[in-house]
């Protein structure tokens, strides 16, 4: 983990691109398009960084966030694919869909074509969010959620997931490693030339482990850490994998430390079950997609950074 003074340092970082994506949005957002079913994709005309395509799941679609474009797919025109090819004039086009997992990467999601069709070999940029509907992380909270009562003091949650002498969470992180190293090579194959950069999940519970239980964030207080801890596991195996297989890591989780579902209304970037501002519940909001959208930047612009 880094120290203090480098998290906070990216802290910082994150906040002062988020205003300029901010702004970048604004004065670029003729340049974004995409209505209903059909991607959003950037002006060609505009274009400066080349042909981007945005996989993965609803960390990276946004729903809920405003403006939402595609209804089946939950996808908002300000989720952090939006942010990223307005201020790099991009040509996007955007799959990401609420629910996806790796399977989705080259099967149909419903009425969705298969995210890899819209990967080719002309493609610059690829980043894809994806591994958190494959660990099931959506039904292991609302399990945590319905056995805070037994126990809201104590860990009932983490006593239920390691039941029996081992950690079944970790243990479907771990099984889910060669489903990410396999969508990282079929991108790789589709786009050999591409900048691939597998984005993380920001920061969900508070880093110091202390809890906020409540009718909206309903975990027992000694499962907080518990979730933490699973949390950090899913993170450091994508970025494992990300270097396993030729990727760059976009770490989201540091930045966004001091802004998870425990802290007031207009200093969370990640919203409660019942939220406050526009976002799914236990997802992130606009202020969290621009935090993720600036990782992404900073990702992009750092110096070492080599091409395919």
């Amino acid at each position: 983990m880094k120290g203090p003074a480098v998290a906070k340092k990216a802290r910082s970082l994150g906040a002062r691109r988020a205003l300029v994506f901010s702004a970048a949005v604004i004065s670029g957002a003729a340049t974004l398009a995409g209505t209903g079913a059909a991607p959003a994709s950037a002006s060609p005309g505009n274009a400066r960084g080349g042909d981007y395509v945005a996989l993965g799941d609803s960390y990276a679609s946004a729903p809920a966030v405003p403006g939402q474009v595609d209804a089946n797919c939950k996808r908002s025109d300000h989720n952090y694919p939006s942010l990223v090819a307005a201020y790099e004039r991009t040509r996007l086009t955007d799959v990401t869909c609420s629910g996806a997992t790796t399977v989705e990467m080259t099967a149909p999601q419903g009425t969705a074509p298969a995210q890899f069709a819209a990967l080719s070999r002309r493609t610059d940029l690829v980043t894809v969010s994806i591994g958190g509907n494959d660990v099931g992380f959506t039904t292991v909270l609302g399990t945590c959620a319905r056995l805070t009562s037994s126990d809201p003091a104590g860990a009932p949650c983490r006593a239920y997931f390691t039941s029996g002498g081992s950690d079944r969470l970790t243990e479907t992180v771990e099984q889910t490693a060669p489903k990410v190293a396999r969508v990282l090579h079929g991108i790789r194959q589709r786009s050999p030339h591409a900048r691939i950069l597998l984005v993380g999940y920001p920061d969900l519970f508070p880093d110091n482990g202390v809890g906020c239980t409540s009718t909206s964030v309903p975990f027992a207080a000694g499962d907080f850490p518990y979730l933490r801890d699973k949390e950090k596991e899913l993170n450091a195996m994508l970025a494992r994998e990300a270097h396993r297989h030729g990727a760059r890591y976009v770490d989201t989780y540091t930045p966004t430390v001091g802004h998870d579902l425990c802290r007031p209304t207009g200093q969370r970037w990640i919203e409660t079950l019942t939220p406050d501002t526009p976002a799914a519940p236990l997802h992130p909001n606009a202020q969290g997609e621009q935090a993720m959208a600036a990782a992404v930047e900073h990702a992009l612009g750092c110096p070492g950074w080599r091409r395919g």
